[in-house]
């Protein structure tokens, strides 16, 4: 058995295609949706995405608003500047890209920023809203693993999910988002018992610790569906958190690195952008943008 690529660079263009029309649909409504990223200090990696959001962004219509300060800025004025974002009309979305510098408080930055502009999803409020089924602003990466599961899949209904990570940024909210469509979780982590045996059970594996190849062909199910989340840099170029080499020969289905998840992000980005825009304006959710 050879598993079927999930294609998420496709997934993506496919994508950001209907979110451009959705906008040129509010433009004509005289609504331009704006999304504003703040990037503190000259981390390459950093300056490298906050491009390439500013680019999709304008690519599909919406106003792009970077804001880039230097590492030294005050945490003071870093929340001054989120204040007047936040009391933007023109600005929809609001992200603030991490990490922050060591001197800032990460999560006091995070809270500052309105609920309904969190773009991110990172927020406490939208954190609680997600977790108890409620209509939230939710992260970007595991709000695109969903799309890409359902698409491949339809239902999740009753199907074993194993999510390998507990973060707060990728397998919490992936592992709600997984629950709301009535999938069997499980969240698995550095102190799992028998991660291996665990892993065999799953219909849905995602993959989301950072370490490079973690999760082993042998790890699969037969057929499972696989989501590798993680981006890792070794001297072999980008590697998942998958071996997927092997990993391939099991799966029924699995995502690449690079050209999986990594697109889905910027894309999800946008649509968080649109349905946050879409809300303020007293529009309905645009349809397949959210859970």
């Amino acid at each position: 058995m050879t598993a079927t690529l999930i294609d998420g660079k496709a997934f993506a263009a496919g994508l950001r295609q209907r979110i451009a029309a959705e906008v040129a649909a509010m433009r004509d409504r005289g609504i331009t949706p704006g999304l504003a990223v703040v990037l503190v200090g000259e981390d390459p990696a950093s300056q490298v995405y906050v491009r390439s959001k500013g680019k999709q962004t304008a690519e599909v219509g919406m106003n792009s608003y970077e804001h880039k300060l230097p590492t030294d800025t005050a945490e003071a004025d870093l929340l001054a500047l989120i204040k007047r974002l936040n009391d933007d009309p023109d600005v929809n979305g609001i992200l603030v890209q991490l990490p922050l510098p060591g001197h800032m408080n990460e999560a006091a930055v995070i809270n500052a920023i309105d609920p309904a502009k969190d773009v991110d999803g990172f927020h406490i409020l939208n954190v609680g809203l997600l977790a108890t089924g409620q209509k939230s602003m939710v992260p970007c990466t595991p709000l695109g693993c969903l799309m890409m599961l359902r698409d491949h899949l339809g239902s999740l209904s009753g199907k074993r999910a194993v999510v390998v990570g507990r973060s707060n940024i990728v397998g919490k909210p992936m592992a709600q988002l997984l629950l709301r469509d009535s999938a069997t979780v499980t969240i698995a982590h550095s102190r799992t018992q028998d991660l291996p045996a665990l892993c065999r059970e799953a219909d849905i594996l995602v993959a989301a610790v950072g370490r490079a190849h973690f999760v082993k062909g042998d790890w699969i199910k037969p057929g499972a569906t696989v989501i590798d989340v993680g981006i890792n840099r070794t001297d072999d170029g980008l590697v998942g958190d998958v071996d997927f080499a092997a990993a391939r020969e099991v799966a029924g289905a699995i995502t690449p690195v690079p050209g999986g998840v990594g697109p889905m992000t910027i894309a999800c980005l946008l649509a968080n952008t649109l349905t946050a825009t879409a809300r303020v304006n007293g529009l309905p959710d645009p349809e397949g943008l959210t859970p």
